[in-house]
């Protein structure tokens, strides 16, 4: 099988879409595929990741896509991976451009369930579905070395986000670090923050770290003994798959998909009863690691899922090209073969 995958992997730390880049691309060459990041030759499968073709790390968008199965491959089948939403950054564009992106595909998978319940696809999305979450690769991401918190001293929260952007949780982190002032907080927890930072935004009291990436940052994931998360409508983060990987209880956000990954893996909390749950996590931290199960969401689970769905829809070819009609709205698909990139992308 031949996968074209439309992502360019970058070296270092770039965010969850780079590492899931390069493990499916890892795990299926293992299997004895064979992948590529552009569309060369006759792909089997292709995969379109981002709707922004012109990004540094998008090798090829819808319209390329559409022209290959015009012109040149129409035996290939067309997987949407749907990891954002305006919901996401608070933004106005990025909904329209999933939209008009998935035009081109055959099927389509979401990263979280809660993407599927969003309006803007009760109307717009017209192909098969399934959620296939990610998960962090366990050869770097494992228990190997945690120690968890005794109860003596202070306890050491982390958090980590390649974006920078607000609703990363900074609302809640920012908080966090005023309450770490207080003498009955000084005394009793620590927070380290890794990753970009909001412009313009400084932590007072918080470590700060610049972005890590594999075994180092699982390392420093695992000075610590529990991990946060206050992210605001993240489609499919990777952030809490590698710290609950390592070990960590979660304090996690009652916000998009932090329910449906981090279930069982901590405590959960709502915006207007944080000093409450930190209270309560404190207080039972010895029960939640305990009863904390083993970490479901692994890389190796994820790729396993996409090849199943590859090898399911190369024995329906002939069905999945009977149903693709790429002509049945010209103004959408001459839409498609203008190049979309935002300033906020």
């Amino acid at each position: 099988m031949k996968i074209a995958i439309g992502y360019k992997i970058i070296s270092g730390p770039w965010g969850g879409g780079n590492r899931f880049a390069i493990s499916l691309s890892k795990y299926l060459e293992s299997m004895g595929h064979e992948v590529s990041f552009d569309l060369r030759g006759k792909p089997d499968i292709i995969l379109l990741t981002d709707p922004r073709s012109r990004l540094s790390n998008v090798s090829f968008g819808a319209g390329a896509i559409i022209r290959h199965l015009l012109f040149k491959n129409p035996d290939a089948i067309v997987i949407h991976r749907i990891n954002e939403a305006d919901e996401r950054k608070n933004t106005n564009f990025m909904n329209k451009a999933l939209i008009k992106a998935n035009y081109c595909a055959d099927y389509t998978v979401f990263v979280g369930s809660w993407l599927t319940q969003l309006k803007t696809w009760k109307n717009s999305l017209h192909t098969p579905f399934r959620t296939i979450l990610n998960g962090a690769d366990q050869t770097i991401f494992n228990p190997e070395g945690f120690v968890p918190w005794n109860g003596d001293g202070v306890i050491r929260l982390v958090t980590h986000h390649w974006g920078g952007n607000w609703m990363k949780g900074f609302d809640v982190y920012s908080k966090l670090d005023k309450m770490l002032e207080q003498p009955e907080w000084k005394d009793k927890v620590d927070f380290t923050y890794i990753g970009n930072l909001p412009k313009g935004f400084k932590f007072k009291n918080a470590k700060y770290i610049y972005p890590l990436d594999g075994k180092e940052l699982a390392d420093e994931l695992k000075r610590h003994h529990a991990y946060i998360t206050a992210s605001i409508n993240e489609p499919g983060g990777n952030h809490q798959n590698e710290a609950g990987a390592c070990g960590l209880p979660l304090l996690y956000r009652n916000s998009g998909c932090l329910p449906e990954y981090c279930h069982n893996s901590g405590l959960m909390f709502d915006t207007d009863s944080f000093e409450e749950s930190l209270i309560r996590f404190i207080n039972d931290y010895d029960n939640i690691i305990i009863s904390l199960p083993k970490w479901q969401h692994t890389s190796k689970k994820t790729c396993e899922q996409y090849l199943q769905l590859f090898e399911e829809l190369l024995s329906q070819r002939e069905t999945v090209k009977d149903n693709r009609n790429l002509l049945r709205d010209p103004w959408v698909f001459i839409k498609n073969q203008i190049s979309f990139i935002s300033r906020n992308g």
